[in-house]
């Protein structure tokens, strides 16, 4: 069977979405394949709440870009950077074919934000700065009211009634070219018997690789096995878009060997069962042993950093060790998304049974910790209060307060895989690039496709890049058409 359309979108979450409903506005005749039902459409950007690293409606934080800029890669070649400042038409070959992404792309990246927004709210989302799950933060968060779902379900009623048409249970599986080598559509399964052509320019909007293991062990290596997507939804990201455009030549970009990683409670079920409470306790191992500073700064730019040193551990576990001074800390529910209670005891060994932990261990783990918690200064649990441990290792850099108060508490923590970082590398206007650095004719990409992350996710920017990259390449598509 054959579709002949302008455009043909794969993936139905809020990058597809914007795509589609931008393209069905300048007037092209548009195509969205949903891998999933119309009830589940939308994928991981249903289950999100969908933070904006905005301090206005109309402004971007004042590190937006630079902490994008920080984070590409740990070693970047000094030489090729100055180069890429230079602008575009001076680059080396080296410079163009580096697996980053160029200076120019995050510069449209946060220039378009506003107008985005703006164009958010013509289609009748509405924003709000709202509580978060943060107790502590450094950067505020503009949410859209009613969070990913109201997003998804905004863009599809705008799509749907600007006659876009939808193909769900429907998976796009490899890009059509013809002889000269120029792409030409997607070739798809419905259902995965029937086969179906989409003939016409194709933006790839199907998210990441962390809905499948293979890739999963392929780029980030066999302990991946101890990773879980945050949510239903990101089961859907298999990575077909990333592995298509690459088997034609595209080229790669974002650290594919990583992931934007969360502490959640792997005995929970619910989307995103994150617990952001253990700055104000102790993190421990199997073995009942500390291995990291649960507390060096501000929870919203620093979990994610912990969260890896959590991964790193024997199956990729821990458990955070409280007592009841947590229920002194202001609306301290905010941080714990868990529906699990928490695992209770009147002594730290019992709880170490609970836990399965050696008992004696970890009743000197927290005795040692108890210790080196500081005999004065000023407990202030809503920001950075600078009372740390003394003569301890790892330390711990605020909030050092000791565990005596019983019952004690713990909550176990793994890491979730909340979206892949590896992915393709695009132009300023969201056209995928080859691995000699030109632009492939009649592909585009938006959201978690494009490779962006390193090391260290920017808080609050992926839900925006695919909004805004969807909508970068249905304009360039609609200008060229």
């Amino acid at each position: 069977m054959d579709h002949t359309f302008d455009v043909v979108v794969a993936g139905c979450g809020v990058a597809g979405l914007s795509a589609a409903v931008t393209a069905a506005e300048r007037g092209l005749k548009v195509a969205v394949l949903e891998r999933a039902s119309r009830e589940d459409r939308g994928g991981q950007s249903r289950y999100t709440e969908a933070y904006f690293r905005m301090k206005a409606l109309d402004q971007v934080t004042d590190d937006f870009e630079t902490h994008l800029a920080d984070n590409l890669g740990l070693y970047p070649e000094p030489d090729l950077m100055a180069e890429m400042a230079t602008g575009r038409e001076n680059w080396s070959h080296a410079t163009r074919t580096l697996a980053i992404p160029d200076t120019d792309v995050i510069g449209n990246f946060a220039e378009q934000v506003p107008p985005t927004i703006k164009w958010l709210q013509g289609v009748g989302v509405k924003f709000d700065f709202l509580p978060t799950q943060f107790l502590t933060a450094t950067q505020p968060r503009l949410l859209p009211v009613g969070g990913g779902a109201a997003l998804v379900d905004a863009l599809a009623a705008q799509a749907e009634k600007l006659g876009v048409t939808f193909f769900y249970y429907t998976t796009a599986r490899r890009l059509l070219l013809n002889d000269d080598g120029i792409v030409t559509g997607l070739f798809a399964q419905h259902k995965g018997a029937q086969s179906v052509r989409f003939h016409g320019k194709v933006v790839l909007a199907c998210g990441g690789f962390e809905g499948n293991p293979a890739l999963q062990s392929k780029y980030i290596g066999p302990r991946s096995v101890y990773l879980r997507p945050i949510c239903k939804g990101a089961y859907f990201n298999r990575g077909e878009g990333i592995e298509m455009a690459l088997d034609i030549g595209a080229a790669p970009s974002g650290d594919f060997g990583s992931y934007h990683a969360e502490p959640i409670d792997p005995r929970s079920g619910v989307s995103e069962p994150s617990v952001f409470i253990f700055p104000y306790g102790i993190l421990v191992n199997k073995a009942g042993k500390r291995f990291v500073n649960e507390a060096p700064g501000t929870v919203d730019a620093w979990y994610e950093r912990i969260t890896r040193r959590i991964y790193e551990q024997e199956e990729g576990l821990s458990y955070v060790i409280l007592d009841q001074r947590m229920k002194d800390i202001p609306n301290y529910r905010l941080a714990i998304r868990s529906d699990q209670p928490a695992i209770e005891a009147d002594t730290i060994e019992a709880l170490a049974a609970k836990l399965e932990i050696h008992p004696e261990t970890l009743k000197a783990t927290v005795a040692q910790y108890n210790d080196a918690c500081p005999k004065t200064g000023k407990y202030d649990p809503l920001k950075t209060d600078g009372m740390a441990t003394q003569g301890l290792l790892p330390p711990k850099s605020n909030w050092a307060l000791p565990l005596d108060r019983g019952p004690f508490m713990a909550y176990p923590i793994i890491s979730a895989n909340v979206f892949t970082f590896g992915g393709l590398k695009v132009d300023p206007q969201g056209q995928v690039l080859d691995t000699d650095g030109y632009p492939i004719r009649n592909l585009y990409a938006a959201g978690e496709v494009i490779g962006m992350y390193y090391t260290n996710y920017t808080g609050a920017t992926s839900v925006l890049k695919g909004l805004v990259f969807g909508r970068l390449a249905a304009n360039n598509i609609a200008d060229q058409h």
